[in-house]
């Protein structure tokens, strides 16, 4: 038996009737309501109450067709965040949080080892690695 988490309704978008129809068949066998529309207004409406950050608003799933000709994409990116920049890479991480570990124990290098993890020589390599030296004396 499957549970529903979020109790809002299914929003289901898509300018042909029969395609929506089919998409919420067995949405509907799951138990949360489910609405099906022809226009993408409706589908504007939900992009720009997530954009908002309104908790609550819209659907709980928002099925939609992208071949909606009122659809704007750009809008549609940026509320899934996909205009967002990249993380960080790993290794910009690593830097910052032993440079930081470096400064939390004064410089403390077998410390600093002990609490992120690494073995003292491995710590070692990686402040010669990410240029650090100066981050801490030679302990």
């Amino acid at each position: 038996m499957a549970t529903m988490i979020d109790s809002r309704p299914v929003l289901i978008v898509s300018s042909d009737r029969s395609r929506a129809e089919q998409l919420a068949g067995p949405l509907r066998n799951l138990g949360p309501a489910v609405v099906t529309e022809t226009r993408g207004s409706a589908a504007a409406a939900v992009l720009a109450a997530a954009s908002l950050g309104l908790p609550g608003e819209g659907p709980g799933l928002l099925v939609l067709d992208l071949s909606l000709p009122e659809l704007d994409l750009q809008l549609l990116r940026e509320a899934l965040g996909e205009t967002a920049p990249p993380p960080e890479n790993l290794e910009a991480v690593e830097r910052r949080q032993i440079a930081a570990m470096l400064r939390h124990t004064g410089g403390n290098r077998r410390k600093s080892a002990q609490l992120l993890g690494l073995a003292r020589s491995t710590l070692l390599a990686k402040i010669r690695r990410y240029r650090l030296e100066s981050a801490g004396s030679e302990r």
